[in-house]
């Protein structure tokens, strides 16, 4: 592969601030049109998170909605700096999906673009729909914040561009492989510093997608022990519930699927009662507290979480098929 160039800045992507809570498609937008898209939040947001309020959109669901525009999606895990750069230097913006903190609301998830970087400064180049077109982001600054969500990145092409795309990421472009590069970066991480809470849950997450759920809940019980950095979680509400930053299961929900599948169910319970005690309508959580209590046998409350799940999200495929399981369950 070419030596790559020491300073890269792509010049064509249209800047957009974001509305309220709309960093997922306001970045997607910018993505998009850097190959031409006239595409905005105002037109993707309605799509992806009819409930305004929506607290996240999953990279699951801009990859989604990129392909059902006829664009090619890599979306990957286990992200390097090093990769980021060869992307860029290959002619491909990239999505990276970070922690954030701001002075006014604490800490949260946040999308950002990266255009650009320069290795004497330092730092890659981003558009940001919260700071604005020239955000400079410290390498260092970036893992660490990047690490939060598995270094989970996401890069959008036109399919003619699809070779391309598969040649700078090599072996990635096979899930599997990417899973297996995730897991020895979280086991290396975790040997490496058994006090990093993000390390120990990346493990549970990607433990988790090679179908052990077992040892990811064991993971997740790990990262749950110990208390991350505070300054990634400043305003943190006095009754918390977990070390973990406190709006952690606004955007990964790993450890209700690990411990669901592990028949943890009253912790499940509790987990999401956590999160809907703060806010009503995050359908996520309604979906595994509403399996749990199936499980459970509380079939009434499990409807309700149910419904409320496609209250706040119609399109939720997998709220609506497990209503219309219970909806069976009761007619035997």
């Amino acid at each position: 592969m070419p030596t790559q160039a020491g300073a890269v800045f792509l010049s064509g992507a249209r800047h957009e601030y974001q509305r309220y809570n709309n960093c997922g498609p306001a970045t997607l937008g910018m993505a998009l049109s850097y190959w031409g898209s006239s595409l905005n939040q105002y037109q993707i947001a309605p799509v992806l998170k009819p409930n305004k309020n929506d607290k996240n959109v999953s990279p699951e669901e801009l990859a989604a909605f990129a392909r059902k525009q006829g664009f090619g999606v890599h979306l990957g895990v286990a992200g390097d700096l090093n990769l980021l750069k060869r992307l860029l230097a290959g002619g491909f913006p990239v999505i990276i999906e970070t922690w954030f903190v701001t002075p006014d609301h604490g800490g949260m998830g946040h999308y950002r673009l990266l255009v650009g970087y320069n290795d004497s400064q330092g730092h890659f180049n981003a558009f940001d729909s919260y700071y604005g077109p020239k955000v400079t982001l410290a390498y260092g600054e970036v893992d660490r914040l990047w690490q939060v969500f598995n270094r989970t990145y996401l890069v959008v092409y036109p399919p003619s561009r699809k070779g391309q795309v598969a040649a700078l990421l090599g072996s990635r472009i096979n899930e599997r492989t990417e899973l297996q590069m995730a897991l020895e970066l979280a086991q290396r991480e975790t040997q490496a510093n058994p006090n990093n809470a993000f390390a120990w849950f990346n493990l549970g997450s990607t433990l988790l997608q090679l179908g052990k759920a077992e040892e990811a809940a064991k993971a997740y019980d790990q990262s749950r022990r110990i208390a991350p950095d505070r300054t990634l979680d400043p305003r943190r509400p006095a009754n918390a519930l977990n070390n973990w930053p406190w709006r952690m299961l606004w955007y990964q929900f790993g450890p209700y699927e690990a411990y669901f599948k592990t028949g943890r169910y009253l912790e499940v319970v509790t987990l999401a009662n956590d999160v809907l005690g703060r806010v009503d309508d995050h359908e996520e959580s309604y979906y595994w507290r509403g399996l749990a209590r199936q499980a459970q046998g509380n079939l009434e409350a499990a409807r309700a979480d149910f419904q409320a799940a496609l209250r706040y999200k119609p399109g939720y495929l997998e709220a609506a098929m497990a209503l219309q399981a219970l909806r069976t369950q009761g007619n035997r």
